[in-house]
């Protein structure tokens, strides 16, 4: 696999474009602007865009969803909780011109699912919390987790956000994500990647609850 991370948007959103390496098949993580900047990422991986996959529907994660579609026809997917937040997101997210049109996602994706693109099996984990329908990506051939903005590198995500529910995030976490395999690279919606290992010993807010 091939793995490009792209820091996009007003406030540096993680955008991760994944590549089979046999195929030249690609999955796009969070297209959160800047799509010109992910298409010449294609570009570079002499890559075929497959599939757009977004952890939640906040706009900082989807602003260029249209765009890279529209260039490419790729399906976009969102877990099914949040199909309908995607087309009509509360009003403290429709600030920005994108926003103001639906976005219609092409299916919802179940907790569980496994998504193929090319070699590539992607298992969608349901972490709601930091919003209502959360999903992460996981890989488990390549031991490496999305996890979008439900857990950071000594951090966690916002839950003071409408359909944010902080005793469903930090369940998430401690059930979902902290139950991968310590050496799993988890690759957040902002900032540094780091391990699930490294969170379950240190993180301040989702506390230590499973051993390294």
């Amino acid at each position: 696999m091939l793995l490009k991370t792209l820091e996009v948007g007003r406030i540096r959103t993680n955008c991760y474009v994944l590549v089979c390496e046999r195929t030249r098949q690609a999955l796009v993580i969070d297209p959160g602007d800047d799509v010109e900047i992910i298409q010449a990422a294609l570009v570079a991986a002499d890559a075929s865009l497959q599939l757009i996959a977004l952890t939640h529907y906040h706009f900082d994660h989807v602003l260029a969803v249209e765009a890279l579609r529209r260039t490419s026809t790729a399906p976009v997917v969102i877990g099914d909780a949040e199909v309908d937040l995607l087309a009509k997101p509360p009003a403290l997210f429709r600030f920005f011109r994108e926003m103001r049109q639906s976005i219609v996602a092409d299916r919802g994706l179940q907790d569980q699912e496994v998504l193929q693109v090319g070699d590539l099996s992607v298992t969608a984990l349901a972490t709601p919390g930091h919003s209502p329908g959360g999903m992460s990506f996981w890989l488990p051939e390549h031991g490496v987790v999305f996890s979008g903005d439900a857990l950071f590198c000594g951090g966690v995500g916002r839950t003071d956000l409408p359909g944010s529910d902080e005793t469903e995030l930090l369940r998430s976490i401690r059930e979902v994500l902290f139950a991968l395999p310590a050496e799993t690279k988890v690759y957040p919606g902002h900032g540094p990647s780091t391990t699930i290992g490294h969170e379950r010993r240190t993180n301040p807010w989702a506390g230590v609850h499973t051993p390294s």
